[in-house]
């Protein structure tokens, strides 16, 4: 304990002379400007492609289907130019496809003149059952202004209309709220934009079909959520997030491989952050970049060194690894500032998010520090910047052990809290991927926790994300592969077209929102199949 005290004062001191350097102002001031410039040089031009409607469908209950909603084919919607709307008032389109963009159509005078504007509602919706529920009276815990329905007034017949808001979805239903005039819908289909681009990688002939067809999901997730950054989800929150813009980068290494993005949104994260030099956890981009304050999550923030590591060894661009070298070094060394003396985190301040979930969050918060620095030093390596993490390599060493003899019960190979918390799936999984446990030690914890119907388990494609990571560094591939195609591919099975934010196998209606409407069914946390996929070809792909 007395090593580790000496180590636990070089962090503490470390930090208190960073906090002397910024007491005088902001801690990155003199190099804001230039990265948030150096941002918007590498701003993507978006790739934009008119899509049309499929066919006119209608809803139709089945308890089979996903939440209880399928629709089917009644019409071509060519028919639609033909049709008198003001008779119809009504028609729900299929784009075939989960698209990401603008609506454009015009109203076509049918013999009178239009001598009266004509009111529409539009409803997208990206599954048949978010837009056969009732949004009102509103029950979400989030804002009711993210359902995308829109009523719209338009004045002008026989031209191109394009709507202002930007949509995510995949069904469109019109609604015809007033007019006197007979006219019809014509030309109706979506801008759809992406910074995508052309995907660069391609599977083996023999690969099978249900991972084809993830892989396939995958890549229209990622690509949907590519606009002028890794966005969270085209549908809500369209921000960028540290932890969706690390899982963002992996899967595009192995698929479109736009690194000027990551680059990007590196930049953005490092110039928007606070004077002390820590970063929020998600920022916007309009109307001038800005990082949503009050939203510091510390786990989010230790993946800031990994998403700039794997981009350095994407790219071999040492100097951005350089220029950003100090960004990446102070989030590990605040982080390291909160592990008191008994091996437990002082973060009460901080949010520390892993899923979903109601759990113990020592381990994994250990477990994602002790990552971070692994990844850190490994940075410092690849630039020349040894000598700044010197002592860290023993440190983790020390903190490790420290845990160990703390949480680790030899007797149940679990991970487990020290207040009788449920043990939980994420407490195995962070104690792997940081180095807690041995592969040996790892394999029997995850396979212990997963037998375990009193666990708390993974409950979001983000979790089980690290999940398939851990059991890769377990030498679990078959594991692994089954978890994909059970969770992923059961997602697949469901009719989706991209991945969804959070999927439950056992309940199509689960939401922490309190409302499953509000929940992403295009979500860049449920992207990383595809990262999968490709890395380990011989496990995922014969």
């Amino acid at each position: 304990m007395k090593t580790f005290y000496r180590y636990r004062v070089i962090a503490t001191v470390l930090l208190a002379l960073a906090a002397l350097t910024a007491a005088a102002g902001d801690r990155f001031a003199q190099d804001r400007a230039r990265w948030l410039a150096i941002a918007e040089q590498c701003k993507p031009e978006l790739n934009v492609t008119e899509v049309p409607p499929v066919s006119i469908v209608e809803a139709v209950e089945d308890p089979a289907a996903f939440q209880g909603w399928k629709y089917v084919p009644v019409a071509s919607p060519d028919s639609l130019s033909e049709m008198n709307f003001r008779q119809m008032r009504t028609v729900t389109l299929d784009f075939g496809r989960h698209i990401t963009g603008h609506l454009v159509l015009r109203l076509k005078t049918l013999g009178d003149v239009m001598d009266a504007p004509v009111r529409l509602k539009f409803f997208f919706g990206e599954t048949p059952g978010e837009m056969n529920v009732p949004l009102d009276p509103w029950r979400g815990s989030l804002s009711r202004a993210w359902m995308q329905d829109e009523t719209v007034t338009l004045y002008a017949a026989d031209r191109d209309i394009r709507l202002e808001r930007r949509v995510a979805f995949r069904y469109l239903r019109i609604d015809l709220m007033g007019g006197n005039f007979d006219f019809a819908l014509d030309g109706v289909r979506c801008e759809a934009a992406t910074s995508a681009g052309e995907c660069r990688t391609a599977l083996s002939p023999d690969c099978p079909q249900i991972i084809k067809d993830i892989n396939r999901v995958s890549l229209a997730t990622l690509a949907e959520c590519m606009q002028t950054v890794y966005e969270d989800g085209p549908k809500r929150d369209r921000r960028l997030w540290i932890g969706d813009l690390y899982l963002e980068s992996l899967a595009g290494r192995y698929s479109y491989q736009n690194h000027d993005l990551t680059k990007r949104c590196l930049y953005l994260f490092a110039g928007l952050t606070d004077g002390n030099g820590r970063m929020m956890a998600d920022l916007f981009e309009e109307p001038e970049p800005h990082p949503q304050w009050g939203t510091y999550c510390l786990t989010y923030s230790l993946l800031y060194p990994s998403v700039l590591l794997e981009y350095l060894k994407d790219t071999g661009d040492v100097a951005t690894a350089q220029d950003l070298w100090p960004v990446a070094k102070f989030q590990v060394e605040d982080a390291l500032g909160r592990v008191r003396d008994d091996f437990t985190c002082s973060a009460s301040r901080a949010w520390l998010f892993f899923d979903h979930q109601v759990m113990d969050l020592e381990v994994p918060f250990q477990g994602a520090m002790l990552f971070a620095l692994s990844q850190t030093c490994e940075l410092a390596e690849r630039i020349g910047r040894e000598s700044e993490v010197a002592e860290c390599r023993a440190l983790a060493a020390k903190i490790r052990k420290g845990v160990r003899a703390r949480y680790y019960n030899r007797k149940s190979g679990l991970m487990e809290s020290t207040d009788g918390s449920p043990v939980s799936v994420h407490a195995q999984i962070w104690a792997v991927i940081g180095g807690i446990l041995s592969p040996r030690e790892g394999r029997k914890a995850l396979e212990a926790v997963l037998a375990r119907e009193d666990a708390v388990r993974a409950n979001s494609p983000y979790a089980m994300h690290y999940l398939l990571e851990a059991m890769m560094q377990c030498g679990m591939g078959e594991q692994a592969k089954a978890a994909m195609v059970d969770y992923w591919g059961g997602m697949v099975n469901k009719g989706a077209d991209t991945f969804w934010e959070v999927y439950n196998p056992s309940d199509d209606l689960h939401s922490p929102y309190s409302f499953y409407p509000l929940n992403s069914y295009c979500h860049a946390w449920s992207c990383t199949p595809t990262y999968f996929i490709f890395k380990y070809p011989e496990i995922f792909q014969r």
